[in-house]
């Protein structure tokens, strides 16, 4: 097992032989670090914390220290990352809050230096943090979502998949999959770009800019919106979008740009 004799290893960890640690590594509690695995300089990992086969955390990376939340009273909660996932520098992700609760990062995830993923957060697969990005606790975001840089993610707003939130973007309410913002976190188009490079033809892509136009020029209000495009008989491309803006939300949806 290759750990370099400066790191610092707790008893109870469980690391695979194929995995590597490298100088002055803090592992504390019973950590568990999956196949090909690769540990940078000067990271710290602690507590309930999993991560996956073939990730790569970078130096000076943290994962699993407590929840920056004044509710957390000592309870036993996890911090758990799949396969694949890559964290760059000084980058920290948090356990979570509430007894046997979780932060999950799915398969892979790219966290940028100096991002930040707080209490309870979900990601889902092939998420990308950009340099500086803040996300509160309990922030969702769907798979392939991007969040630019230095922008700041409110605590229990949720990402649709696709999404592409705008550089310094100040997000305080839910943005649906596809679409993309401005700088104050209002829709201002979908994410073409992102629509391409997963796929979606021409024919699904038109979909997606009428659903735009439906929930965001014309004018309609969420509900009558979201009728609208119930009825549409769209494509399981959109499902994704339907499903969200169909469900219960804490925050409401953004607005879309003047």
């Amino acid at each position: 097992m290759p750990i370099h004799p400066t790191a610092i290893i707790d008893s109870r960890a469980e690391i695979d032989p194929t995995a590597q640690i490298g100088p002055y590594v803090v592992i504390e509690g019973p950590v568990k670090i999956g196949a090909e695995t690769k540990i940078g300089p000067f990271t710290t990992i602690l507590g309930e914390t999993t991560l996956g086969e073939r990730c790569y955390l970078h130096s000076h990376v943290i994962v699993g220290d407590i929840p920056q939340d004044v509710a957390y009273r000592g309870e036993k909660s996890y911090c758990i990352l799949g396969d694949d996932i890559e964290i760059r520098e000084g980058a920290t992700v948090h356990r979570a809050t509430g007894e046997g609760n979780a932060t999950i990062l799915g398969d892979g995830c790219l966290l940028m230096c100096n991002s930040h993923v707080g209490h309870n957060c979900e990601l889902e697969r092939n998420v990308v943090l950009t340099n500086g990005c803040l996300l509160g606790g309990h922030v969702y975001i769907g798979e392939k979502a991007i969040i630019s840089g230095n922008a700041a993610v409110h605590q229990f707003c949720r990402i649709g998949t696709l999404a592409m939130i705008g550089g310094l973007s100040k997000i305080t309410q839910d943005v649906p999959p596809f679409m993309m913002t401005d700088h104050d976190g209002n829709i201002i188009a979908t994410n073409l770009i992102g629509l391409k490079r997963a796929g979606f033809n021409a024919d699904q892509r038109r979909e997606v800019k009428e659903a735009f136009r439906i929930l965001y020029r014309d004018g309609l209000t969420h509900t009558n919106a979201m009728q609208i495009l119930q009825a549409k008989g769209y494509s399981p491309a959109l499902e994704p979008l339907i499903a969200f803006i169909s469900e219960t939300s804490r925050r409401g949806l953004s607005k879309g740009a003047a």
